[in-house]
């Protein structure tokens, strides 16, 4: 097992399994501006190493992320800076913090446990799949404090819940926990054990070969976001994985499981 030491995000490979860990235990994980610029930097090492096929996403303390951290912004310095991220031209880096994870070319699970408030529900929303303690305590928060979810929720949400539903949770601020979540369709899987239930379905998604999983991701988003272009980026990424090694050995190894496959081949 090999760990990236940052101070405020935990990094360790196992596998070519990442777990991702915020590490403010003491906060309940709330998301500083340091902590942002450090999930940023850790997408990216993630994102360079191709031996990596899979991504899960929790906190430290059983607890996944109490939301933005309030002190951080109230921060004169702070909220300069923040006004000048929301007036240069892009993605701002609250945007880039979350979205950065639906841009990696690898699955990305997270674990939900104790707080997803906020800015830690936007995080979470930008994963690929979702898994939550039942008593998992949720809300797109923001409202409460005047704000307005600009973490990439307008993009993360899209095609989870139904409009009138996603307006309904964003401007009352509701607290629900993770059986009602389930319920309207907001998150995968409800577990007693949401990490092992994550790090079982991350062993899964091992089997199969790591181009494929990174293309069939990119194809299933642009179903969602980009409808236009979904039916020529199947066609192209097809071609590619037929031209690609680990197709060949995924047909080996469906007659031999011992067959491993090589790091992903594409980006």
């Amino acid at each position: 097992m090999k760990g990236l030491a940052m101070s405020l995000v935990r990094l360790e490979k196992n596998n070519g399994i990442a777990t991702v860990s915020l590490n403010r235990p003491d906060k309940r994980n709330a998301m500083s501006f340091a902590l942002l610029r450090e999930l940023v930097a850790t997408a990216n090492t993630i994102k360079k190493d191709k031996s990596i096929r899979c991504v899960i996403l929790t906190g430290e303390a059983q607890v996944f992320s109490a939301g933005i951290d309030l002190a951080d912004l109230n921060n004169p310095k702070n909220r300069a800076y923040a006004a000048w991220e929301l007036l240069r031209p892009g993605q701002s880096l609250f945007q880039k913090a979350f979205l950065i994870w639906q841009e990696l070319p690898v699955p990305v699970i997270a674990a939900l446990e104790g707080y997803c408030f906020g800015a830690g529900m936007q995080l979470a929303l930008a994963a690929d799949i979702r898994i939550a303690h039942p008593q998992t305590q949720m809300s797109i928060m923001e409202s409460r404090w005047g704000l307005v979810p600009d973490m990439g929720l307008s993009r993360s949400l899209k095609g989870l819940i139904s409009l009138d539903l996603a307006k309904e949770l964003t401007l009352t601020a509701r607290i629900f926990d993770g059986n009602y979540a389930k319920q309207i369709g907001l998150i995968t899987h409800v577990d007693e054990q949401p990490l092992a239930k994550a790090q079982a379905l991350a062993e899964e998604m091992l089997q199969r070969s790591p181009d494929a999983l990174m293309a069939s991701k990119y194809v299933l988003d642009a179903m969602e976001h980009q409808p236009n272009k979904s039916l020529r980026m199947e066609k192209i990424w097809q071609l590619k994985l037929l031209l690609g090694k680990n197709s060949q050995l995924a047909r080996k190894k469906d007659k031999n499981p011992e067959v491993q496959f090589q790091p992903r081949q594409y980006s």
